[in-house]
């Protein structure tokens, strides 16, 4: 773990007498006057909301590159807690849900479906997270959105938050009503409450808890299973045999695609786990096998735990249905009747229902102090960036917990396969789009910029590339969702999402011949972006707003010389909150 002293020095603002960090030309590039002196909208030492960002990005860097002053983890503790993010239980909801609908092979196809397409996209958006230091918004604004075209998928990522607490807080409700006697809303309300002080300060908290409590959590989930294989064996055959409500035997396309659809609503937790792969250690020659293990069981290999946990609960569900009767199906969607049912086989009752309830409330902590964090941090971001005020991310911790909790309260539980079909379109849309930029805008057709660029004046406002394909694939998609197109067409609307996502964004990237990607190809700044390993500069130069020595990768030339003529730097961060827009280099011609 970091002990944080290198980056709590640099919160001083620092004058032009005491630095030592050399600049592009060869003098010190601090050797302005004093911070924040003479800048516009600055008021003391530096511009208040900046100031005000940066004291807190110490522990969450909401706006801007993580730097690799704060990243002390090793690749293993970082691919650990990112793991440890989808303990959630609502894969063992989803699973259910499905396989008691269209049956157990439609089920298995769809999971599998939906696990293929969310791994392939994932891919490249972990990598450049792990390799570039940043999360997915920063990724997305120079992936095809531009600089305020990413603030509508901020939403999505949001909602997509917002959503999964209330229904992991559901599930929570559901273990202390089983076990304790808590009314429902009661316990939708401490589900809520337990959560904010966790979330306060950020990775260094988070990854403590995702690491310690990730082994008692897997004993606890994975013992009952076994057991249940080993001593029942003959549930294979009733898992496989299951029809379902939809009574089909065999596959059937369309169920498998709407199974496939709700499963694809957990296409945006790639960008939780990139919030967490972003505090990546620089790949070397030395790491770069724990480095790429860690990306990619930890990046786009989270599909694979949860296909696997969707599977499981549709298992358990349905031998709970087979051993009990069919009235069972009521409560077999829910995790804690789930577990309960199988730790019963094993041990005494009170001991079972101590287990299951310990379960539900370890797995709802460790996924909805991600979910808390994450919205908070994409809330955060959006407010800032259209406002130029920083509010504090924990302002908006709690607006998306109060969110949630209006959605707990609504009961969304019963409605859970239409919510996150409806959903997944939008995910999809985003996630694929930005996919599609990178592997084939970037790599392939060499239209888009390479290296992923975020600072405000380096982009365009918005890109049509990114930000109109996503806004049309997920409009079809939506419409079909709808029945616009017909019912034969209706369970398909997740191939329209990624389809259209994967194709429009190499064509408008063609047709507008990658123009609007950049709004300057010179940050004005000498000194290079990355070191001999192509990991991002550590080197620091003097933000002249703030008075805070930033990274070179967030810094750029402030459009405000000094009175010599000297260049000036500004950071990301000060850009961001910087309501006069007179530090903003113009845009090239």
């Amino acid at each position: 773990m970091s002990d944080d002293k290198t980056s709590t020095a640099t919160l001083e603002p620092t004058t032009a007498a005491g630095t030592g960090v050399v600049g592009p030309t060869g003098i010190g590039a601090t050797g302005s006057r004093a911070a924040g002196s003479g800048a516009p909208g600055a008021t003391g030492p530096g511009n208040a909301d900046a100031l005000s960002a940066a004291k807190e990005s110490l522990e969450d860097y909401t706006l801007r590159f993580a730097p690799r002053s704060y990243r002390k983890w090793s690749a293993g503790v970082v691919a650990t807690s990112a793991l440890g993010g989808i303990a959630y239980l609502a894969d063992f909801s989803i699973g259910a849900n499905i396989g008691i609908a269209y049956g157990t092979v439609n089920a298995i196809f769809g999971i599998i479906v939906a696990a293929v397409i969310i791994f392939a996209t994932g891919f490249p958006l972990a990598y450049y997270a792990a390799r570039y230091n940043i999360d997915l918004d920063l990724i997305t604004r120079g992936s095809g959105f531009g600089y305020y075209g990413s603030v509508v998928t901020n939403i999505i990522f949001a909602t997509f938050t917002f959503i999964f607490f209330a229904l992991e807080g559901s599930i929570m409700a559901q273990g202390l009503q089983l076990g304790l006697g808590i009314p429902q809303w009661i316990g939708y309300a401490v589900s809520t409450i337990i959560i904010i002080p966790l979330v306060i300060y950020g990775m260094k908290t988070l990854a403590t808890l995702q690491v310690w409590t990730t082994p008692l959590w897997l004993l606890l989930m994975v013992v009952p299973v076994g057991y249940l294989l080993l001593s029942h064996p003959e549930s294979i055959d009733a898992f496989f045999a299951f029809t379902g409500a939809s009574g089909e035997g065999g596959p059937n396309m369309a169920s498998v695609m709407l199974a496939a659809g709700v499963c694809l609503s957990l296409m945006a937790q790639i960008a939780e786990q990139i919030d967490y792969l972003r505090f990546m250690p620089p790949k070397t020659a030395e790491n770069k096998g724990a480095w790429w293990r860690a990306v990619i069981l930890a990046g786009p290999g989270w599909v694979i735990f949860g296909a696997i946990k969707q599977i499981i609960g549709l298992f358990i569900a349905i031998y709970l249905i087979a051993k009990l009767d069919p009235a069972a199906a009521s409560s077999a969607n829910e995790p804690v009747h789930q577990f309960l049912g199988v730790y019963e086989e094993m041990m005494p009752a009170w001991l079972a229902m101590t287990l299951a309830v310990v379960l539900v409330v370890i797995s709802q902590i460790k996924i909805n102090v991600t979910n808390a964090y994450s919205g908070s941090l994409a809330w955060t971001n959006s407010f800032t960036r259209i406002t130029k005020t920083y509010p504090g991310r924990m302002v908006f911790v709690v607006v998306n917990l109060v969110i949630a909790l209006i959605l707990m309260e609504s009961n969304m539980f019963e409605f859970l396969n239409t919510i996150l079909g409806f959903y997944a379109n939008c995910a999809m849309a985003w996630v694929v789009t930005v996919a599609s930029d990178i592997a084939i805008n970037k790599y392939l057709l060499k239209i888009s910029p390479k290296v992923p660029e975020f600072r405000r004046g380096m982009l365009y406002a918005v890109n049509p590339v990114g930000f109109v394909s996503m806004l049309v694939s997920a409009g079809v998609s939506i419409a079909v969702f709808f029945g616009a197109f017909g019912a034969a067409v209706q369970p398909f609307s997740p191939i329209f999402a990624v389809g259209l996502a994967l194709v429009l964004p190499p064509v408008l990237a063609l047709l507008t011949k990658g123009r609007y990607y950049l709004r300057r190809t010179d940050d004005g700044i000498d000194l290079p972006m990355f070191d001999a390993d192509g990991n991002p500069s550590d080197a620091k130069l003097l933000c002249h707003v703030t008075g805070i020595e930033f990274e070179r990768p967030d810094m750029l030339r402030s459009a405000q010389d000094r009175p010599d003529g000297e260049p000036q730097y500004i950071s990301s961060l000060a850009l961001s909150t910087d309501k006069s827009g007179e530090l903003v280099l113009p845009a090239q011609k």
